[in-house]
C-alpha cells in the first residue's frame, strides 16, 4: 500500500537532511502512528505520500505507483485515492458544511446525483447529520475537524493521512476524533497519523514508527509512544538553605505582627516598617498603660548588652539593674491605646532579635534571648 525505500530528503538551504535513509512499508488496512519530536520528519513523510514532495534519494511507492515517475498532470487523479486531514481544518469560511464537503467532489467532476447522495452519508458517518446548512464559524472546533474528515472521506479514498488532527482540540473532543478515526480504519481504510498525543498512542496499541532527527529509530507492531521520562518537568524545585529559611521566618514574623496590630486596632501596615513599630513587645505596650512612671529610653550601653546577649555572652548589668532581678508585676489591662515613644536608635545597630521582634521587653528584667525556630 505505502512503501518507503531508503528515502532521503534534503531541502534547499539546509545542511541536515529532513529524512535520512527511511525504510518501511504500510500494509492495506493498517493504522499507523508516526511519532517523534517536532522537526523529526513526520510531516515530510506525509507530504511525500501525498506527492507534495519528492525524495532526493530512494523511492516512495503508493498504491503501486512510483511517485518519482508520476507526472504532474496525473497527480490530481492520484490524490483522489488519498484523503488528508490537517491540524488547522482548512475549511472554506464562506461555504456551508454541505458545500465544503461537496466541493471536493465537484472538483473531480462527480455528478450532481452522486454528490447529493454521498455528502449526507459521509456527514452522518462523522456525526454531523442535520448540520448541513451551518457555516464553519457556527461550529465548535471538534465539529470543524469532523467536517474536514468528512471532506477527506467524501471520495471514499483507500488511504487517510492525518497530520496532528487533535492538536487544536480539547481532550474530550480529541477522544471523539480518535474513536472516529478508529471506526474509519475498521471499515477498511488505511490510516497514517502523525501525532504528539502520547496517551492515545499508548492506549490504542497500534503500529508505531518513531522518527528522530530524520532517522527511523523504531518500528513496533503493538507499541506505545515511547519513553517520556527524559522530558523536562515544569514543577519548580524546592528552595533549600539558610537564606531560604531566614526569608521564610521573616515573612511569617511580619504576618504575625500584622495580625497582632489588627487585633489591637492599629494600622497593620505599620508593622512592616521597623521605623514605625519595632516588634511584638511594642505592640503589646501600645494597648496597655505604662507603670506609674514611663520607662526610661534605652541607653547605648543597654543596646550593646543586648547585642552581646544575642552572640551568647550574658550581660552583667542592663540599665543599672543586675541580671536576674525580679520582674515587676504586669500592669492592669487597659483598652485605650496611647502613643508610643520610640528611642532614637539606628535600626542597623539593632540585633537580629530586635529586628525580627523575638526579643523580650526590658521590663521583664531579663535580656536573654531564647531559642528561635
Amino acid at each position: 500500500m505505502i512503501r518507503f525505500e531508503n528515502v532521503t530528503k534534503r531541502y534547499r538551504g539546509t545542511a541536515k537532511p529532513a529524512l535520512t535513509d527511511v525504510d518501511f512499508e504500510v500494509l492495506r488496512g493498517e493504522f499507523v502512528f508516526l511519532v517523534g519530536a517536532s522537526g523529526s520528519g513526520k510531516s515530510t513523510c506525509l507530504r511525500m505520500i501525498l506527492r507534495e514532495e519528492t525524495p532526493t534519494d530512494g523511492r516512495v511507492v503508493v498504491l503501486g505507483r512510483d511517485l518519482r515517475t508520476l507526472s504532474n498532470r496525473k497527480v490530481p487523479y492520484f490524490r483522489r485515492h488519498v484523503g488528508a486531514v490537517f491540524q488547522d481544518f482548512r475549511l472554506l469560511p464562506t461555504k456551508t458544511v454541505f458545500q465544503n464537503v461537496a466541493f471536493t467532489l465537484q472538483v473531480i467532476g462527480s455528478s450532481r446525483g452522486f454528490i447529493q447522495q454521498a455528502v449526507p452519508e459521509v456527514l452522518a458517518l462523522v456525526g454531523l447529520a442535520g448540520k448541513e446548512k451551518r457555516f464553519p464559524h457556527e461550529l465548535s472546533g471538534g465539529e470543524q475537524q469532523r467536517v474536514a474528515i468528512a471532506r477527506a472521506l467524501a471520495n471514499r479514498p483507500q488511504i487517510l493521512l492525518a497530520d496532528e488532527p487533535t492538536g487544536n482540540l480539547d481532550p474530550g473532543t480529541s477522544v471523539d476524533i480518535m474513536q472516529l478515526l478508529a471506526r474509519i480504519n475498521a471499515g477498511g481504510t488505511t490510516v497514517v497519523m502523525a501525532t504528539h498525543e502520547a496517551g492515545f498512542v499508548d492506549q490504542m496499541q497500534r503500529r508505531v514508527i518513531e522518527l528522530r532527527h530524520g532517522e527511523m529509530v523504531r518500528d513496533e507492531r503493538h507499541g506505545g509512544y515511547g519513553d517520556t521520562s527524559s522530558l523536562p518537568s515544569l514543577a519548580p524545585e524546592p528552595e533549600r538553605g539558610a537564606a531560604a529559611v531566614a526569608a521564610l521566618t521573616a515573612v511569617l514574623e511580619v504576618q504575625r505582627e500584622a495580625a497582632i496590630a489588627a487585633a489591637a486596632g492599629l494600622d497593620p501596615t505599620a508593622v512592616a516598617d521597623d521605623d514605625e513599630l519595632p516588634a511584638s513587645g511594642a505592640v503589646a505596650d501600645a494597648v496597655t498603660p505604662p507603670p506609674s512612671a514611663p520607662p526610661a529610653p534605652r541607653t547605648p550601653a543597654a543596646t550593646a548588652a543586648a547585642s552581646e546577649a544575642e552572640a551568647g555572652a550574658a550581660a552583667e548589668e542592663v540599665d543599672g539593674e543586675p541580671e536576674g532581678a525580679a520582674s515587676p508585676p504586669p500592669p492592669a489591662p487597659h483598652t485605650q491605646s496611647i502613643p508610643v515613644e520610640l528611642p532614637d536608635i539606628d535600626v542597623e545597630e539593632l540585633g537580629l532579635a530586635d529586628r525580627l521582634g523575638l526579643r523580650r521587653d526590658e521590663s521583664d528584667g531579663d535580656d536573654e534571648v531564647g531559642p528561635t525556630s
